[in-house]
């Protein structure tokens, strides 16, 4: 007799650990929020582009976090979303403060120039990721208080 196939123990702990899968999904929203930021740079500056790519990645990280990370809070869609955007405003502060600063001062003071926007944007877009964490799970995804 052979034992029963089981899952990996990376996906066990996938499961029951709603940390892996916010970055696991946040990992997938980054992705996103990157290629459409490179896409972006084709057509709007810089400055404009890591804007509108972060919320197109704020959007996917939504519907990802909501599907897959965090329980159902009560709060309809569109309360949650408007409390997500509001956590997700201290996010791009420290995304665009940290590609910004990277990107137009730090890296020009040490010569770093090798893809240094694509580099400095990456390293913002992962910056929040415990503030985030925190943030959506205390305020955007808190439970509901039922009324008695």
């Amino acid at each position: 007799m052979t034992p029963a196939r089981t899952a990996p123990d990376w996906l066990h702990r996938l499961r029951r650990n709603p940390f892996l899968r916010f970055i696991l999904t946040g990992g997938i929203a980054a992705a996103v929020n990157v290629a459409s930021r490179l896409a972006l740079s084709l057509v709007f500056s810089f400055q404009v582009a890591v804007v509108l790519a972060y919320l197109i990645g704020m959007t996917t990280a939504y519907g990802l976090a909501r599907a897959f990370v965090f329980a159902r809070s009560g709060h309809s869609m569109h309360r949650e979303y408007a409390r997500f955007t509001l956590v997700n405003i201290v996010a791009l502060a420290q995304v665009w403060g940290i590609s910004m600063g990277l990107a137009y001062w730090l890296f020009p003071i040490l010569g770093y120039t090798f893809h240094a926007e694509l580099t400095a944007h990456v390293i913002g877009v992962v910056s929040p990721v415990f503030t985030s964490y925190y943030g959506h799970k205390l305020f955007t995804f808190r439970k509901a208080r039922q009324v008695p």
